[in-house]
């Protein structure tokens, strides 16, 4: 079992605000959320970093057996 310590940081970026930072995976929903709510009234502006959300993806496609 894998405990939040081992759990990467995942980078998001807001292209709106310029900004990139890295967020602990278990904190990514509530950082990005809190982000938008507070600096774009809500409206998308934050994201997980669209390259790595890919690469997340795959992964979990190939986990599951969807990719070979």
């Amino acid at each position: 079992m894998t405990s939040d310590d081992e759990l990467p940081e995942i980078p998001v970026v807001c292209d709106d605000c310029d900004t990139r930072t890295s967020v602990p995976f278990a904190e990514v929903e509530d950082a990005v959320a809190r982000h938008n709510e507070q600096l774009h009234d809500g409206e998308p502006g934050a994201q997980v970093d669209p390259d790595v959300l890919d690469q997340l993806n795959d992964l979990v496609a190939k986990d599951m057996g969807i990719l070979d």
